[in-house]
């Protein structure tokens, strides 16, 4: 496993960790997380305590499906979400996301990068086209939920870390193939929006909480 590897999962740790105690309401429901990020020291290691790939083609497919970094880990695997904030603080960038048919927050798969907040970043200017973003490095929410099979694809579970991203100058979106829309939402009205889901209310009012009403 390389250095850079191991940093990287012991900062995620330290960073649930904290979620945990900054919302003890949330404590049990980053176990899992925890638990998954011990999955991926021992697929970076290997099954014989090694670095895992250094076997070559078959050896890295399979430490892939092993990753709960790679998508490739069917049983489940880490994702990175953007809570993309205008200017201003008062309104959220949502996408109606293709193949789930709701509209959520931005992000995407890690596929092998254990930095989840870059992820966070990465996704939210890929899926809105804006740039000048920055992301705040503290974890700001997580949810673990289930993704129906589609195609090929069976259904398996979504360990989503999500993190606040600012908007700079340009909030002009542009749709990616990723949505069939995007659209600014004011934050305050998702909570009264009978078709947001818990994880949105509860981004909502975290979000609310932080700001000057």
């Amino acid at each position: 496993m390389s250095a850079k590897h191991s940093d990287a999962i012991g900062e995620l740790r330290s960073n649930l960790i904290e979620y945990a105690r900054l919302w003890p309401e949330e404590a049990e429901h980053t176990q899992p997380f925890l638990e998954l990020l011990d999955e991926a020291l021992q697929a970076d290691h290997g099954p014989d305590g090694g670095a895992a790939g250094a076997g070559g083609a078959s050896q890295h497919a399979t430490a892939g499906a092993a990753d709960p970094f790679m998508r490739e880990r069917l049983a489940g695997h880490f994702t990175g979400g953007a809570w993309l904030i205008d200017r201003a603080g008062r309104r959220v960038l949502l996408t109606h996301h293709r193949k789930l048919g709701r509209w959520l927050q931005l992000g995407g798969h890690a596929d092998g990068d254990r930095d989840l907040a870059q992820v966070a970043l990465r996704e939210a200017e890929e899926e809105s086209g804006l740039t000048g973003l920055s992301v705040d490095p503290d974890l700001f929410d997580l949810d673990r939920h289930w993704i129906p099979e589609r195609r090929e694809v069976p259904g398996h579970w979504h360990y989503d870390l999500r993190y606040v991203v600012r908007a700079g100058d340009n909030e002009d979106y542009v749709v990616s193939e990723e949505s069939l829309d995007l659209a600014w939402r004011e934050i305050a009205e998702l909570l009264e929006d009978p078709g947001s889901d818990d994880s949105m209310r509860r981004m909502a009012r975290k979000w609310l909480a932080r700001v000057p009403s």
